[in-house]
């Protein structure tokens, strides 16, 4: 199989880490870089020697220079920018959030079907060789009854926030705030592992701006629950941890999961932790390129169902700490 030729949209730090992480991948090539202006395009060509450049996408989706792209633009486009390029039959590796909402991401997974490509989540935390750990060895905890996770990150632009200056991750315009950047985090692994909740309970710090600071949920299964907890204006330093009635699992973070110890309840334990690279998000580019060599057009870990199921957790949450964004209005929301 010849390369993957890949296009970019973004030029932020998240698209620089993605790189680092692809260009460990024999079969990635990158080919294009979308910006909205000609000046940062040009900067970050040159500064990954990428042979074509672009400041309006459908010329960059009908060029013939690509065959996937990775979104990374604020998540209140990636609806728009995925479903452009499925039209044009680009396969779509999308930056979480995939969707602004649910019925954004419906609208998503049915573009790909009708148009044949590949649509992923690039949730890279659920293809890292830890959360194989988990998964691989979850039965010999037995019975699971509880599953917690936490991931709460100070973040820098709070200060700027508190100084008066409302930076992307506190716009509501964006689709922005601590459940969609963080949050997210702790409920996708839920939902693989574990599947649709049957209630959601949610409680949030809401600022001024719009947009959640920090919040807790708790989703509702049968015979367990799931205890989440996500910030951007706090930090945490507690292990994640699903425990069952012969013992636990422990991760050392839900977000990049690389330590992984088995406790069994006669005390017993065992190191599961699994080598891991250092540019971590390589294994969603594996994922992705795997998929597209065997002729496949989903995830089975990172799969349309996950990722529909978690925005509509999201969406549910939203609606009980009032967080709306104007993509929501965009269908009479």
């Amino acid at each position: 199989m010849r390369n993957i030729r890949f296009g970019v949209i973004g030029t932020n730090w998240i698209t620089e880490r993605f790189l680092a992480g692809a260009k460990h991948h024999k079969q990635f090539e990158l080919a294009a870089v979308y910006s909205r202006t000609e000046e940062k395009a040009a900067e970050f060509a040159a500064k990954h020697d990428i042979p074509h450049r672009y400041t309006e996408l459908d010329a960059m989706f009908a060029s013939g220079v690509i065959d996937a792209v990775y979104i990374a633009s604020p998540t209140s486009y990636h609806a728009a920018h995925a479903i452009a390029a499925m039209n044009h039959g680009i396969h779509v590796l999308c930056e979480k959030p995939a969707a602004s909402n649910a019925r954004e991401m419906k609208e998503m997974i049915e573009t790909a079907k009708r148009t044949d490509t590949l649509l992923m989540h690039a949730m890279k935390s659920t293809l890292m060789p830890g959360f194989g750990a988990v998964r691989d060895n979850l039965e010999r905890i037995g019975t699971v009854r509880r599953f917690f996770a936490s991931y709460c990150q100070y973040s820098s632009r709070y200060d700027a926030y508190k100084a008066g200056q409302v930076l992307n991750a506190f716009k509501p315009e964006l689709s922005n705030g601590s459940l969609m950047d963080i949050g997210i985090y702790c409920i996708y692994p839920a939902v693989v592992l574990f599947g649709r909740p049957a209630s959601v309970k949610a409680q949030a710090y809401m600022l001024e701006s719009g947009v959640d600071g920090e919040g807790s949920l708790l989703l509702g299964y049968e015979g367990m629950d799931a205890v989440l907890m996500h910030s951007k204006i706090t930090n945490s330093f507690v292990p994640n941890e699903i425990q069952g009635e012969l013992g636990n699992l422990y991760v050392d973070r839900i977000s990049e999961p690389e330590s992984v110890e088995l406790r069994l309840r006669g005390g017993a334990s065992e190191d599961l932790s699994r080598p891991t690279i250092e540019d971590n998000m390589y294994y969603e580019v594996e994922e992705f390129i795997g998929l597209l060599k065997e002729g496949l057009r989903e995830s089975s870990t990172n799969s349309h169902e996950a990722s529909l199921i978690t925005m509509e957790i999201i969406d549910e949450a939203r609606g009980q700490i009032g967080l709306k964004f104007p993509a929501d209005e965009a269908a009479g929301g």
